[in-house]
Order: C-alpha cells, then sequence, then structure tokens
C-alpha cells in the first residue's frame, strides 16, 4: 500500500463544474502515457530571442518526445543545415540539442542567424520557434576630446553620456575615479538615456571626475567614458574677477544665476509621443531646469493613474506603470514647478500588442470514427493573422486529408482514421511579433487504463477537503464512477464532487469519511478498477497562544505555546522570529512549551511566531514583541540654504526603539569663542526633520541633534560640518551698566562686557560717554578696548551723571544705548543729625527722636542713622574695663528709633551719626537719660546653717541685679509631713539690709521649705528656695538605744534566727532528695528587694529600701555640702522627695538611709553627732 498525504486545495463547489475547468481536466486526463503510439511534442527549446556569449560554446536547445522517439533536423536562415558538415556543430544523443564548438576555433558571428528545429516520426512532425542567435556585443566608446565646462553658479547643465551600441543594451551609471557612485536628488539626476542633468548648478558640483560607465551585463564586462571636468563660478567670484576690468560704476549681473521659472531639459517641446507593447513597462519621463529647484507631478488626463501599478523613479521625474494594456493609452501630463512658476508637457501614449494567445490548440486524442476541433485564437494591436501548418508544412501545400476541414482559426475533424494522425502547428503574427503552437491529433483505440498507483492510502484531517486521485486513459474517453466499500452505489450528490480528471473530492471530510473507495473507468473498449483508502485525523491545535508583549532593554520575556494534536501523529513545535530561524544566541531557550529571552536588547523586538507542525497540518499562532528604550542618535546631519544669518539643518532620525519621538532638541557649538561647549538652539516636534536656525554673526557653528522619547532623551548625534557665519555690527550694547565712585573725585563706569558668541565680529571695543545730569555740557566719549570698566577722574564729589556704553567692533557700532544714571565718589558726611531728644518707655526701653541731615550734607547716598548709646560706669569700674558701648542702625531716612533691652535704675549715655556709602558723619552732642526701677533679680543665694532642735538659720547674699533700691526681703516657709503634704504657709518680711536671719521655735525634726525673694518699688523680684531640717530629739534617741539592749528583744530576735536556720536546714535537705520547696522557688524568681544579703567586704547589710520608701531622690532634692541652693535648682516640688515614716534626716537636711553596725560620724557645721541605729529599722533590716 502506498501512502499519499493530502495537500492543501482550494475547495470547489459541490455539484458543478465549471467549463473551463472542465476542459483543463481533460487535457490533463488525456495526457498520453509514454508507452503507446504518438506523435512528436517540443518539450524544451531556446528562447527566440538568444543572446550569446562569444566566449563560450553555442548550444541550441531543442528536446521532444514521442513514440516512436522523434528524429531531428534543422534548419538555418530558412534552409537546410547539415550539420554532418561543419566538424564544429554536433548533436547530442536522443536529442535535436546542438553543441557549436567555437571555444577551440571559429568564431560567433560565424554562426549568427535564425535557426529551427523539426522532430519527426511516423505519426508527425513538430517544429520550434525561430530562434534568432546573435552573439552579445560590448564595444568600447570612441576616443574623443572632452573640453572642460566652465559656468556660473545656478545655470542649469546636461552631461552626456552616448554609450557604445551594444547587445544586449548596457546599464548605464555615473561614478568618480574612486568608483563612488555621484550623489544625486532632485536637482541633479541621470535620465533614461543615461545623461546626467543638473536643474542648476552649485559651487559644490566642480570636480574633475565626471565619469559615465557602461556596464554590460552578458559579458560582465565595464566600459568607462572619459572624465568630464566641471568648475562652477560663484557670482561673488565672478564679480571680483570682472571688477578689476570694470569702472566703479559698472556692476556684473548675469541673468542665468538668478531665479526663474522651470523650462524643460527633457523632452523637447509641449507635447512629445511614446509608445509601448503591452506588459511591458511603460516609462515616461520629464526632468527641468530651473531656480530653485523644480519639483515634477503627473497626472492622466481623463483618467486616473491605475493605483497599483504605478510607480515614481528618480525623485519622480520618471513616471512608471507595469504590466502596461491598451486601457493605458492615453495623454499624460507631467508638471514642473517651483516658486517662480509652473509649465507642462503632455505625451500622448499608444500601447500596441504583439499577439497573445486567448485559446492556444490542445493536444486531441480521439478514437477511430470520433470527431474533433483544433481551435487557434489570438489577439494582438494590430489582430494578428491566424495560418495553419501540418506536420510543418503550410496546410495549403500539405497533403489532403477528408477527415479535416479549416474554418479560419480552427480545424474541424469527423470520422477521423488512424492516418488522420499528424502535428499541426498555428501561427498568429503581426509587426510586433508572432506566436506558433504545436498541437497534434492522435488516433488510438485503446481499453481504459487507471494510471494512478493501487492501493493508495490518503490521510486527511478533519473538516478539510479530501481529494481521491483517479488518472486515467482510453481511447474513446472513459467515464468515470467512485464507490465506497465493497457494495453500494455509485457517489453523487452533495457530498462528493468528481472531477473531470478523475479525481473524487469530499469537501469536507468527517470522521465517517474514513473507509476504502474504488475508482471505475470504462468505454466500449473494457474497464479498469482502482482501490484508495481514506483515514480522517484530528487537527492539530493550539490551546494556549503566545500573547502580546512590551518590555524594557535588559529584562526578560517568555512565551508560551501549549499544542493539542491526534494522537496518531508527532507534532513538532518550531518558534520564529520575523518568520525565520531564531537568532543563534545563548539568550534564546526553548523549554517544553515555552520560549523564553533572557537580557532582552532592542533587536529582539519582533514577531514571535510558535508553529506547530505533523504530517497532515500545520498551526502557528504569533505574538508582538516591543523592546522600548530612549532613541537612537539621530544621523546624517546636512545643513543646507546657507545664509548670513540663517540656515537649514535636516537630520535622519534613529530608531526611535518602539517609543514614538516626541520632539528633538538641537544644539550648537561655537568653535571660534567657546569650542567644546554646547548651547541649547532650538527644539522641534519629533515629526519634524529639518528646522530653520537663526545665527548669530561671525560664529564658527557646529550642531548636534538629540532625540526625545517618553523613556529619556538619547545621545547626541555626530557633530553637523562646521559653518562661519559672516561678520556685522554688534545688535546689542553691556549689560548692567553702572555708575560709582571709588573716590570722592572719580565715577567708576562698569558694564558685562559681551562674550565673543554676541561680539558679531573681530575687534570688539566699547564706546563710554557720560555728562552731569544737571548740566549742559556736551557728551564726553573715549573707546576702549574689550575691558569692563573706565574710570574718569576729576569729577566734584557724589554728583548724578548720565552714561552710555556703546558696542563696535570693526564692521560697525550697536544700536544706540540706553543711557543710566550714576553718581560720581562718595565722601563722609559733614553734619550730625540735629534736636536728638530721648523719651524713656520703661526700665528697658526709650525711643530717640532726631533731625534728618539735609541731602547736600551727606554727600552720599544715605544709606541710615547710626545710634551709639552705653551706661554709665562708676569710677572705679571705669578703671578696670573699657566701656562697651552698643550700636542701632536704622535703615534709610528713618527719624526715629526704639533702644530695646535697656538696664533699669540706670543712666545712659547716646548719640547720633548719619551714614553713607563712605561711613559715617560726625557723632550729633551726647544725650544721657536715666531708666527707672524695675523687680531685682532673684537672691545671689540662700544657705541654712546651724540647725537646731527647733531653729534654722538662714543666709543669703543681695541680688546681683538690684534694678533699684531694695525695700525688703520676703520670706515664706512651710513645714513637709511623712507624706510629703505641705503644711501652712507662714509669710515673713526682712529688712533689705539684712543677710542672714533666724527663726525659732520650729518643730524638731522635721524638714521645712523657704521661699525667699527680694522687692524694690518696682515690685518683687525672682525668688529662690531651699530646704532644711531641725534636729532629733536626744532623749528619744537613748530611749531607742535602751530598747535595743533589752533582753526580751535580744530572746525575740534570737528565737527568730533560729526559726529561719532550721527553715534554711529543712528546705536544703528536701531539695537534696529531688523534693521541690515552692516557696524558695518563688524566693529564687521573685527576690524580695527588702531581704539584701550582707556585703562581703565589711559584713555590713545591704541596704534598707521600702517597698514606700525606697525612691531615688531627684535632682535637687539633697542640699549640697555647702548648704546652697542654685536658682535653677530651687523649684523643685516637695513630692520629689522619698517618702519614709521612720526616715531620719542629718543636721544639714541629708536623709539617713543606711544601717549599719558601725557607728558613723558626719560633720555638720563645725559639730559632730552620734546617733544610735533605731531597733525597729534594724529588725526590718534583719528580717
Amino acid at each position: 500500500m502506498q501512502l499519499k498525504i493530502m495537500p492543501k486545495k482550494k475547495r470547489l463547489s459541490a455539484g458543478r463544474v465549471p467549463l473551463i475547468l472542465f476542459l483543463c481536466q481533460m487535457i490533463s486526463a488525456l495526457e498520453v502515457p509514454l508507452d503507446l503510439v504518438q506523435p512528436p511534442t517540443i518539450t524544451q527549446q531556446s528562447p527566440k530571442d538568444y543572446i550569446i556569449d562569444p566566449r563560450e560554446n553555442i548550444v541550441i536547445q531543442c528536446e521532444s518526445k514521442g513514440k516512436p522517439p522523434p528524429s531531428f533536423s534543422w534548419t538555418r536562415n530558412g534552409t537546410h543545415f547539415d550539420i554532418d558538415k561543419d566538424p564544429l556543430v554536433t548533436m547530442k544523443s536522443g536529442s535535436g540539442t546542438l553543441v557549436i564548438n567555437i571555444m577551440s576555433e571559429g568564431k560567433a558571428e560565424t554562426y549568427e542567424g535564425v535557426y529551427q528545429c523539426t522532430a519527426r516520426n511516423e505519426r508527425g512532425a513538430a517544429i520550434s520557434n525561430n530562434i534568432v542567435v546573435r552573439p552579445s556585443r560590448s564595444p568600447l566608446w570612441t576616443k574623443e576630446k572632452l573640453e572642460p565646462i566652465t559656468l556660473q553658479s545656478g545655470q542649469s547643465l546636461v552631461l552626456p553620456c552616448r554609450p557604445p551600441i551594444g547587445l544586449p543594451p548596457p546599464i548605464i551609471f555615473w561614478m568618480d575615479n574612486s568608483f563612488q557612485r555621484l550623489p544625486q536628488s532632485e536637482r541633479v539626476s541621470q535620465g533614461l538615456n543615461g545623461d546626467l542633468y543638473f536643474s542648476n548648478v552649485l559651487p559644490e558640483d566642480t570636480r574633475e571626475d565626471y565619469i559615465c560607465y557602461a556596464r554590460f551585463n552578458h559579458t560582465q564586462t565595464i566600459q568607462q567614458k572619459q572624465p568630464i571636468s566641471v568648475k562652477v563660478i560663484s557670482v561673488d567670484e565672478l564679480n571680483d574677477t570682472i571688477a578689476a576690468n570694470l569702472s566703479d560704476t559698472e556692476v556684473y549681473g548675469a541673468k542665468s544665476s538668478r531665479e526663474r521659472p522651470p523650462t524643460f531639459l527633457t523632452p523637447e517641446g509641449n507635447t512629445s509621443n511614446k509608445e509601448e507593447l503591452r506588459g511591458n513597462v511603460l516609462s515616461l519621463e520629464c526632468i527641468a531646469e530651473g531656480l530653485p529647484t523644480p519639483l515634477i507631478y503627473w497626472m492622466k488626463e481623463e483618467g486616473t493613474l491605475p493605483f497599483n501599478r504605478t510607480c515614481y523613479r528618480n525623485f519622480q521625474k520618471t513616471l512608471q506603470i507595469l504590466q502596461v494594456s491598451e486601457a493605458d493609452s492615453g495623454n499624460y501630463r507631467c508638471i514642473a514647478k517651483n516658486a517662480l512658476g509652473a509649465i507642462h508637457h503632455t505625451i500622448s501614449v499608444t500601447v500596441k500588442a504583439a499577439p497573445y494567445w486567448i485559446t492556444a490548440p490542445q493536444n486531441l486524442v480521439l478514437s477511430p470514427g470520433e470527431d474533433g476541433a483544433l481551435i487557434c485564437r489570438a489577439n494582438g494591436n494590430p489582430k494578428p493573422r491566424i495560418s495553419w501548418l501540418s506536420n510543418g508544412v503550410p496546410i495549403e501545400i500539405a497533403p489532403d486529408d477528408p477527415s479535416r476541414k479549416i474554418d479560419g482559426d480552427t480545424i474541424i475533424f469527423s470520422n477521423v482514421q488512424e492516418r488522420s494522425s499528424a502535428v499541426y502547428q498555428c501561427n498568429a503574427s503581426n509587426e510586433y511579433g508572432y506566436l506558433l503552437a504545436n498541437a497534434f491529433v492522435n488516433v488510438l483505440a485503446e481499453p481504459p487504463r487507471i494510471l494512478t498507483s493501487a492501493n493508495t492510502l490518503y490521510q486527511v484531517i478533519a473538516n478539510r477537503p479530501a481529494l481521491l486521485d483517479c488518472a486515467f486513459f482510453g481511447s474513446p474517453l472513459p467515464t468515470i464512477e467512485w464507490f465506497k466499500g465493497a457494495k453500494g452505489s455509485a457517489l453523487r450528490g452533495d457530498i462528493y464532487v468528481l472531477h473531470g480528471n478523475g479525481t473524487l473530492e469530499i469537501p469536507v471530510a468527517q470522521k465517517d469519511s474514513t473507509g476504502t473507495y474504488t475508482c471505475v473507468a470504462r468505454n466500449k473498449l473494457g474497464i479498469a478498477k482502482n482501490e484508495a483508502h481514506l483515514e480522517i485525523k484530528d487537527p492539530t491545535r493550539i490551546i494556549k497562544q503566545p500573547e502580546f508583549s512590551v518590555v524594557q532593554r535588559g529584562s526578560t520575556v517568555s512565551f508560551e505555546c501549549i499544542v493539542k494534536h491526534d494522537h496518531t501523529l508527532i507534532p513538532t513545535v518550531l518558534w520564529l522570529k520575523d518568520k525565520g530561524e531564531l537568532p543563534n544566541d545563548r539568550r534564546f531557550t526553548i523549554d517544553k512549551d515555552h520560549l523564553v529571552v533572557t537580557d532582552v536588547s532592542d533587536d529582539d523586538s519582533g514577531t514571535y511566531t510558535c508553529v506547530a507542525n505533523t504530517t497532515l497540518d500545520n498551526v502557528s499562532a504569533s505574538a508582538v514583541l516591543i523592546v522600548v528604550d530612549v532613541p537612537n542618535p539621530p544621523f546624517d546631519l546636512e545643513l543646507t540654504d546657507q545664509l548670513d544669518k540663517s540656515v537649514q539643518l535636516s537630520w535622519t532620525p534613529g530608531d526611535d526603539n518602539n517609543s514614538p519621538i516626541t520632539k528633538f532638541i538641537i544644539e550648537y557649538e561655537d568653535a571660534m569663542h567657546e569650542a567644546g561647549l554646547w548651547h541649547h538652539q532650538t527644539e522641534v516636534p519629533g515629526t519634524q526633520t529639518t528646522a530653520q536656525l537663526q545665527l548669530s554673526p561671525y560664529v564658527i557653528y557646529s550642531f548636534r541633534v538629540m532625540a526625545e522619547n517618553s523613556l529619556g532623551r538619547s545621545l547626541p548625534s555626530e557633530r553637523s560640518e562646521q559653518y562661519l557665519t559672516k561678520a556685522a555690527e554688534p545688535d546689542k550694547n553691556p549689560t548692567t551698566v553702572e555708575g560709582l565712585g571709588s573716590e570722592p573725585d572719580n565715577l567708576v563706569i562698569t558694564w558685562k562686557p559681551l562674550n565673543g558668541f554676541e561680539s558679531n565680529g573681530p575687534g570688539l571695543q566699547y564706546k563710554v560717554s557720560w555728562r552731569q545730569k544737571d548740566g549742559d555740557d556736551e557728551w564726553t566719549s573715549v573707546v576702549v578696548a574689550n575691558v569692563s570698566k573706565y574710570i574718569v577722574s576729576g569729577t566734584p564729589t557724589f554728583v548724578p551723571y548720565l552714561i552710555k556704553v556703546q558696542a563696535l567692533n570693526d564692521v560697525g557700532f550697536a544700536p544706540e544705548p540706553a543711557v543710566v544714571m550714576g553718581h560720581s565718589g562718595e565722601d563722609l558726611p559733614m553734619v550730625a543729625p540735629g534736636n536728638v531728644q530721648v523719651t524713656v518707655v520703661n526700665s528697658t526701653l526709650a525711643e530717640v527722636h532726631w533731625d534728618p541731615v539735609p541731602l547736600k550734607s551727606i554727600r552720599g547716598h544715605l544709606q541710615g542713622y547710626r545710634i551709639y548709646y552705653w551706661k554709665a560706669q562708676s569710677s572705679s569700674k571705669r578703671n578696670r574695663r573699657h566701656i562697651e558701648k552698643k550700636i542701632l542702625t536704622f535703615q534709610g531716612s528713618k527719624t526715629h528709633g526704639m533702644l530695646p533691652g535697656l538696664e533699669p535704675f540706670s543712666n545712659y549715655t547716646l548719640n547720633v551719626r548719619v551714614v553713607n556709602g563712605k561711613g559715617e558723619g560726625p557723632a550729633s552732642p551726647d544725650r544721657i537719660f536715666g531708666t527707672p526701677e524695675g523687680v531685682p533679680s532673684a537672691p545671689s543665694s540662700l544657705k541654712i546653717i546651724n540647725p537646731t532642735l527647733d531653729s534654722l538659720t538662714l543666709e543669703w547674699d543681695p541680688p546681683s541685679h538690684p534694678n533699684g533700691i531694695l525695700t525688703e526681703y520676703i520670706l515664706k516657709y512651710q513645714p513637709i509631713n511623712s507624706t510629703h503634704e505641705l503644711g501652712p504657709l507662714v509669710d515673713l518680711k526682712i529688712p533689705p539690709n539684712k543677710t542672714r536671719w533666724t527663726l525659732k521655735n520650729l518643730n524638731f525634726s522635721t524638714r521645712y521649705k523657704f521661699y525667699f525673694n527680694a522687692q524694690t518699688s518696682a515690685g518683687s523680684g525672682s525668688q529662690i528656695t531651699e530646704e532644711g531640717v531641725t534636729t532629733v530629739d536626744e532623749a528619744m534617741a537613748s530611749r531607742q538605744v535602751d530598747i535595743a539592749t533589752q533582753g526580751w528583744f535580744i530572746g525575740l530576735m534570737c528565737a527568730v534566727a533560729l526559726l529561719i536556720l532550721i527553715l534554711l536546714i529543712v528546705c536544703f535537705i528536701r531539695r537534696n532528695k529531688g523534693g521541690k520547696y515552692p516557696v524558695k522557688e518563688k524566693e529564687d524568681a521573685h527576690a524580695d528587694p527588702e531581704i539584701q544579703p550582707m556585703k562581703e567586704d565589711d559584713g555590713t547589710f545591704g541596704e534598707y529600701s521600702d517597698a514606700e520608701d525606697h525612691k531615688p531622690l531627684k535632682k535637687g532634692s539633697r542640699t549640697p555640702s555647702d548648704r546652697t541652693v542654685k536658682k535653677e535648682d530651687s523649684d523643685d516640688s516637695l513630692v520629689d522627695y522619698g517618702e519614709g515614716v521612720n526616715g531620719q534626716f542629718n543636721e544639714d537636711g541629708s536623709f539617713i538611709g543606711q544601717y549599719s553596725g558601725k557607728k558613723e560620724k558626719e560633720p555638720a557645721e563645725g559639730n559632730e553627732s552620734s546617733e544610735a541605729p533605731s531597733p525597729v529599722n534594724a529588725m526590718n533590716s534583719f528580717v
């Protein structure tokens, strides 16, 4: 069994077979098997116009088939060509192809001519086309002397090429000596005839090597014309040359260099004609000259240009229409237009046609007694003439055949017999060419035969057409029927389509279409059968397609492609990029159903396609990957339209990297003044690739362009060519012009100079002018070099001047500058402010008034007034230190001011001075004033001394700043109990001359808090606070010692100690036995802060702390050793002190917080006291 895979074919409508298709299929079915007798058929021949390479052997092809195998003969130029008589000519065995050996000897020109091949056997003769054999030619250019061409800028120019006539015609192009193609544009272009046309010439067109080259492709040779020298002279150059021979009144102006409307260089006149053959390319050309360069436009009169067959070449100077037909005939208009006018030319186009087939004759296979016809129909312009030949002989003189009848372009056959077999030739010709077709009539009697291999297996994807072949032959023409399975009727209806060539089509194959099909061919001579087998497979599908992705450069992207397929088919999955193979790059990895691209680059953008292939079908799915980034730099920067103060810059944008360019930024460099420094010139939208740039004179410009998109800005482009603008006078003057004197008798004029870019030319200088504002003097002027100041000496002091500074260079002056006002130099003021008055507002603030100084006496710009003031010192202090003066400055013309921060109850002295830009004027007479009393500061210190059982002595220092006369001291105090509660407040007034005071009848062992401040007539000052404690009663202390020495107390303490010892022993024993003692664990986990271990260093118990009493004393709660309290520490609250009903205080007021077995001595104002520990404290500490 033979396996046959069904290819994809166009689906045919069921139940109907178009006539043309039927005929084609019938003809195909009548292809005569080669084992049967048949006339010759030409299968291969050389082209009608056969151009040969004279350096190689000549091979003229003629191949034919037939049975018996045909024999071959040739004619040359219409007469028999006897190849046996020419030793250089041989015919290939079994073929009619001629080989002419000219490489060993002989010339190709000898064998130039018209050849025709005839293939003949017993059934007829077939002939080839007339083959015109010509050797190719590539002649040299004729030697000629070419004179140099000199012309003025702006004129038009045509450089002729006139290549030698070759076979085939050469391809023309223009190059220089370095074999570089000459650039072409709308202004300069090559015509269809090979000439080089200049619409107008420019100085840069000057060169000595304009060379026209002719390339002959057939012989692979290139010939070149002699170089042409062209020199273009600019108008300025020409004027300079001629001016030497002309008077000053004569001016040269070349008419040809002026701007002018267009005129045509080719074609000439207003109209022309063009003829072209059907099927060729119609090329119409219009080239115009003019200044500015004209643009060319095309239109068809009374019609439109064919949309899909029209193209423009050579900068729209050439219009081409592909596959031209008779419908393209008509009038075509080209229009040349520039700013000064327009001109048009009309080309009348006529399309002729060499003969072309409408119906070419086809081979006829007939059985004896049948009828048939050969039809030969052709068209052309003019209409071709149809002629018939039989076996290569004009039918008019061929042997007569009673079965045929000629009716114009048709030969009708009736009741043919075997002798009617022959080859007929149809020739259709007109003045533009000919067509020749061979068609045989073969009379055979053959039973049916099926040419398709038996038991072919067809595999088809479900829901697609299935085509089962049954190629057949027989004479008469057999009928074809198809059957499915072992039994059943012939297949017909909409489900099946039977084609004329025997093929059975199932338009939509389903699973139930699977099975065995039988093809049966019948004619009157017999029957033939053939079986075919059909299998239907599930289609391959992509159930998970790759998805569109936009990623940034350097990231990773993954595409997924999951395929489902028929289980009997083995798919292969292939990934493509832009319809080609994936790059050979390790960054691309394919893992099962995924394509992964790492480190994505710009080149990875594109369409990625997953293709799943089986032997029967293929499916694909695509996704686009867009890699975005900042644009690539622009390139190909070009400067055109170069004028004195403007130039046009054009560029080619770089790749936008898939993010549209929003704008272009243009920068310039001034190589003359600031080389290497780039400045912003302008910006243009991203859709624009040209910019008209405004320039400054006398600058060597270079430009660069950057592109910007939503992701950022590109790198700069390469710099453009340099462009030097002409010098001109400055168009601006210096800025920041000022006039200020540095001395009383001068005027210093300063300005901000122009930079090199602003100078507009060489020789930058400044014209400085000045005159007094209020005088009638003329302007005084001086021209200085490129500096930034000029000093005018000998001026009056502080006089207003009018000043102007004008820029100039070697070309001329800048516009008239603006006038500014300045002043000559200042001097110190001459007069002091008068009528200085002082008003005291309060003890720390005073207000000063003065009369202003006349402006003329200030002799400068008034800066303000300055007040010097200082406090009067006693003679003793004055000797010890320098008087400290304070200064307050009041800006502008103020005539009063406030003096803050004065000390109360003090005498001050002040004076006032006027201030200008030079300095201070003389001082006004001193004014003395005093401040009233204020409240005093707090006493400098407060001490508690000599504490007794019921008294405390206070000692203090007076306030450091009494701010007046002290009237008294105010002392307030109150006791503090053990719970920090304050007792009643006692108020006491003390004379101002006292610095010590003893308080009596106080409670023993009691803490007191004192509040102390001084007072003047203005009120009370800040207070200072302190705390003190009276001493303990000695009788109570001795009673406490007696209790501690009583026997009952000692016994009690021993019993408690014994119980604790027994308890400890029991706990120790239980722990060694593994038992637990919860109380002990709790004690270990939560150590009681009231039970502290003995100190290892001295054997004493640790510090006792009660839960209520153990509060650290806050800062300021203890009295220092010198019993003084500073002001900042005197505001502490009593609640900051620790509580404790059993607490004790030392004589200096400090808290006794330790129990000790040893007695400690504390000094207290020279007295020593020894206290026994409290037995209560001792017990609490032990427990």
